[in-house]
């Protein structure tokens, strides 16, 4: 089964081709998530990406997702996660203070020696249009407890509070399709 993890950053789940524009050991193809010219036609089984989909803007994840469309096996399975809208305002309106979601909404992060920041927000709603439109089948939130890749604490484990997996809101959106 051939696996692709796109924006693993630090990340190094085993048996997965790691993708990222990081200089980082791990890495099999130093690239954006958006263009994959080392990979074939319907040659890939799986893909995940976690909390790098919002990097891009609306218009241009369309593209983006064509592009791992385009790489994916027919019956292949794409898991995408991207901060969720909705339970962060529950955050903000339980709190009242904007800087509990201001990271999750617009994700500051070095890259080299620049910035990039979020470009998007995300519901489930959005997401699944957006999947949808292009043709995804089997579009529904998983849980990532019961993945090959729970025991790495990556975004897709963000709750409110940080860290309280047990009791906190869960933060992250987690969609699986497939092609």
């Amino acid at each position: 089964m051939k696996k692709v993890h796109l924006g693993c950053w630090k990340r190094d789940f085993p048996g997965y081709i790691n993708v990222d524009i990081c200089d980082l050991p791990h890495i099999h193809y130093k690239s954006t998530i958006d263009k994959l010219p080392f990979f074939e036609d319907n040659s890939i089984d799986y893909i995940y990406c976690s909390h790098a989909l919002e990097y891009y803007d609306s218009i241009e994840a369309l593209d983006v997702l064509k592009e791992w469309k385009r790489v994916m096996k027919n019956g292949a399975k794409l898991r995408v996660c991207v901060p969720d809208f909705d339970p962060l305002i529950q955050v903000y309106k339980s709190t009242n203070d904007i800087d509990k979601i201001i990271g999750p909404l617009y994700g500051r992060m070095l890259i080299g020696d620049k910035f990039i920041y979020h470009k998007t927000a995300y519901n489930f709603t959005k997401l699944s249009n957006l999947l949808s439109k292009l043709g995804f089948r089997n579009i529904c939130k998983y849980d990532w407890r019961i993945t090959d890749h729970a025991n790495f604490d990556d975004h897709s484990q963000a709750y409110y509070p940080s860290m309280d997996k047990e009791n906190g809101l869960l933060v992250s959106l987690n969609v699986e399709c497939e092609k």
